[in-house]
């Protein structure tokens, strides 16, 4: 989630020197796409099981919408579509990762 983050402020470095539309959709992306990360440290320094779940939750939700903001670039066409694939794919892959554990422990 760490390098996921890394590669995600260095796209939305790119997105603020592109405009208005680009930099506000940077921020938003910004946010959710280093979200993830945070939420996973979090969750590892838990003090429960319930905390723990909680925190793997939020990252999960955060991941899905770094998603939205990914596909609305490529959609919109502000970044071009193959240059977003690594990512939009990694990030389906941590939805679905943290989608798991979730439900894993939650058992």
């Amino acid at each position: 989630t760490f390098a996921f983050a890394e590669r995600i402020v260095r796209l939305c470095t790119v997105l603020e020197s592109n405009g208005r539309v680009s930099s506000t959709l940077a921020s938003q992306l910004l946010r959710s796409g280093t979200s993830v990360g945070a939420n996973v440290e979090e969750a590892q320094g838990s003090e429960s099981r319930k905390d723990f779940v909680h925190k793997y939750s939020i990252a999960c939700k955060e991941a899905r919408e770094t998603l939205y903001w990914l596909r609305l670039l490529a959609a919109a066409e502000i970044v071009p579509g193959p240059r977003l694939e690594p990512l939009i794919q990694e990030a389906n892959e941590l939805v679905a990762i943290l989608t798991t554990i979730v439900k894993k422990s939650r058992q």
